[in-house]
């Protein structure tokens, strides 16, 4: 008897199982849809102010008045003593609904900037009667507007006419909020004056709020993270598709953090102190460029403009901050001559005096001392200088492309103390050439006018070569065995500065008619393409570092230059290294994503996942998906088949009869069959029969006698 019950019960279960496992996606889109419509809708959209004071939603202030009104009356003649927390609530529904700007502000985007308020005094007065709680409860006094550089949705465009980023602050005139961040939004835009566009545009411009807040799966727009709203439009941007929005803390030094690296794409400058500055910014700074140290006693992050300037002059200047310590005055002062903070210091070549700006300074300030300090006073030969200096075959003299003949004063050498002593030889020659150009040293000795007039004329330069880095260049003009010891990577002790000079000349005439000239192979064609167009003569010093020996054996050699039909002679010089025209800092930013880019992603993909669930739509949704897959399956499953519809012995009789019939053949076989022997066919045509074929070729069935079948 237990045996049959537990057979019975069997296939019961299974069919169960089955039946569960058919409909379970339509029972997966049914309970979402429930737990959607109980659970979700709920959290996000909590009851509002409007339903404690038991009135329908954006009713009236007058409305809103005649309620509180009406639960006052219960609770003066004691009909109804009212729980406090629920008192609280009602309270501070009033007072926010009775307050034009902030019920236009609730209504409209559903800015409630004042909840911190109603958590505290529910913390408060948890436990106490109601006649307790501290009335008002919300302080509407001290809002009025103090915001300026407040456009309207009519100005909105005239700020997209330059190719400057923009920041815009969205702000409420009665937000105790805005107020308080209105000192530091003041500051903000001082920091980017200069170097973007900036704008407030209260809420009362309702078309251009909307379209710059964000919108809710609804189409409702609201601000997730209140106000004030900060947006950004970078560079070349001008659709609300591409704008960037500022979600951190309203703090000057915050945003304008922000805006200078999200949105401008400048670099950082970072703060040293005392011990490291000299191993970790003078040490690691390439020789070329000049060092820019700034001063600071608050320890802020670098102004935009800095940053910019940081940004423009990358190729000539490096930057570094200092937080100013009282007690560590008497070392800067000593050190670079600081007396106080704020402060510039601009360090240039070895032994150059610190040119030192005391006081603080706007963005067109910093531009004008960096246009004056940019440079070294004895720049360096590189790739990207080469051409501005007039010491490159290929191109001309820095006095013009009429100059036939100019000179280019190079002193080479590894990076060392002995080479840093010798650019300091070099510039001061240099330095006192140009002295002698305004006083009267030229009258009293004549030797040193030819150096001095080239000098003034442009026609000499000065420069200085790091013989390690450029060694091909360096050796191709120091073409001597004792080379070594200043081109190319060091091999011992020895450093050994060398000065020369070159003397570059141009045949004007040649330029301007050149004959044709009939190239008799390609060797020639390629040679005469490859020699520089200028003609250079080299001349080496092997005198002592005295000023006055250099200054006279470079006037002599451009007095012999000038004056003598010295050898000259064309050829093809190597090139200098080819240095980067991007910094690595711009370059990486650009090919790999920072973490905090990635970090923004991230976060506004799970944003976009948060916001879509708080979408009314999506339980109905879910519930209409469930009634259709449920209808589409219980229709496919009552459906019965056509061999289950016919009794067992007809079922069993067409069995019988499949099982004696022949298989046909269906219409895609034959197809199949008729294409292979087409193909067969096609690759057996003109081959000669074999005996392995099926089918030998003019085969035929010979007939049998009637007798023989028989």
């Amino acid at each position: 008897m237990m045996k049959r019950v537990s057979s019975a019960s069997s296939p019961r279960s299974s069919s169960m199982a089955s039946t569960i496992k058919a409909y379970l996606v339509p029972l997966i889109l049914f309970f979402g849809a429930i737990f959607y419509q109980v659970v979700v809708i709920p959290n996000s959209f909590p009851p509002s102010h409007y339903d404690v004071l038991q009135i329908r939603k954006y009713s009236s202030i007058e409305e809103v008045r005649e309620a509180y009104e009406k639960l006052s009356s219960k609770w003066n003649s004691g009909v109804e003593v009212p729980v406090t927390h629920d008192f609280i609530k009602i309270q501070y529904a009033y007072e926010l609904l009775t307050n034009p700007s902030w019920k236009k502000n609730y209504d409209i985007f559903g800015i409630d900037e004042h909840l911190d308020v109603l958590e505290k005094a529910k913390e408060q007065f948890a436990g106490r009667r109601f006649l307790a709680v501290d009335l008002p409860l919300l302080d509407s006094s001290g809002t009025e507007d103090h915001h300026h550089n407040v456009i309207t949705a009519k100005d909105f465009e005239s700020l997209f006419q330059d190719t400057k980023p923009l920041l815009i602050q969205l702000f409420s005139s009665g937000s105790k909020r805005c107020l308080q961040f209105f000192d530091a939004w003041k500051r903000i835009t001082s920091l980017l004056d200069g170097v973007a566009n900036t704008a407030s545009v209260n809420l009362e411009e309702l078309q251009l709020v909307a379209y710059l807040a964000e919108k809710k799966p609804t189409g409702r727009p609201f601000f997730r993270n209140r106000i004030p709203s900060l947006v950004a439009f970078p560079p070349g941007c001008k659709r609300v598709e591409c704008l960037v929005r500022y979600d951190g803390e309203l703090t000057v030094d915050a945003v304008t953090d922000w805006f200078a690296t999200n949105i401008l794409g400048l670099p950082r400058i970072f703060y040293h102190s005392k011990e490291s500055l000299g191993p970790k910014f003078l040490a690691t700074v390439s020789p070329n460029k000049v060092k820019v140290i700034l001063f600071s006693r608050t320890g802020e992050r670098a102004s935009p403009f800095v940053r910019q300037a940081a940004k423009i002059y990358w190729s000539d200047a490096s930057f570094a901050f200092v937080l100013w310590r009282e007690e560590e005055s008497s070392f800067w002062f000593n050190a670079f001559e600081v007396e106080t903070a704020p402060a510039v210091v601009f360090l240039k070549d070895p032994g150059v005096k610190p040119v030192v700006y005391h006081g603080a300074i706007n963005n067109s300030q910093f531009s004008s001392i960096m246009e004056q300090n940019k440079k070294m006073e004895l720049p360096q030969l590189r790739s990207t200088t080469s051409m501005d200096l007039g010491c490159d075959p290929r191109g001309y003299s820095c006095a013009g492309h009429d100059t036939s003949t100019w000179y280019c004063a190079i002193l080479a050498g590894r990076h060392g103390p002995e080479l840093n002593k010798m650019r300091e030889t070099v510039r001061r020659v240099q330095e006192t050439l140009s002295r002698d150009i305004e006083s009267s040293a030229l009258d009293s000795d004549q030797s040193m006018e030819p150096a001095s007039v080239a000098l003034r004329n442009k026609r000499l330069t000065f420069a200085w070569l790091d013989g390690e880095a450029e060694k091909r260049y360096c050796f191709f003009y120091l073409n001597h065995e004792s080379s070594y010891d200043t081109c190319g990577p060091r091999r011992d002790l020895t450093d050994v500065p060398r000065l020369f000079i070159v003397r570059y000349k141009r045949n004007a005439s040649e330029e301007i008619v050149k004959p044709e000239k009939k190239q008799k192979t390609i060797w020639d064609s390629l040679q005469d393409q490859d020699l520089d167009p200028a003609s250079q003569l080299v001349a080496k010093y092997n005198g002592s570092d005295d000023i006055q020996e250099i200054k006279k054996w470079i006037s002599q050699i451009i007095r012999d230059g000038d004056s003598r039909d010295l050898p000259h002679y064309r050829t093809k010089t190597p090139d200098l290294v080819t240095e980067d025209s991007k910094p690595i800092w711009s370059k990486g930013a650009q090919s790999f994503p920072s973490t905090s880019t990635m970090k923004q992603g991230v976060r506004g993909f799970i944003t976009k996942i948060y916001d879509l669930t708080g979408d009314p739509r999506i339980g109905p949704m879910l519930l209409l998906g469930a009634l259709l897959s449920f209808g589409t399956i219980w229709l496919k499953r009552s459906q019965p088949t056509q061999q289950a519809d016919q009794p067992e012995s007809n079922r069993l009789e067409s069995n019988q009869l499949e099982s004696h019939e022949p298989s046909q053949p269906s219409y895609k076989d034959e197809t199949k069959a008729r294409w292979r022997a087409r193909a067969r066919k096609a690759t057996n045509e003109g081959r000669s029969p074999s005996i392995t074929d099926d089918e030998p070729k003019d085969a035929y069935q010979m007939p049998f006698s009637d007798s023989d079948s028989d």
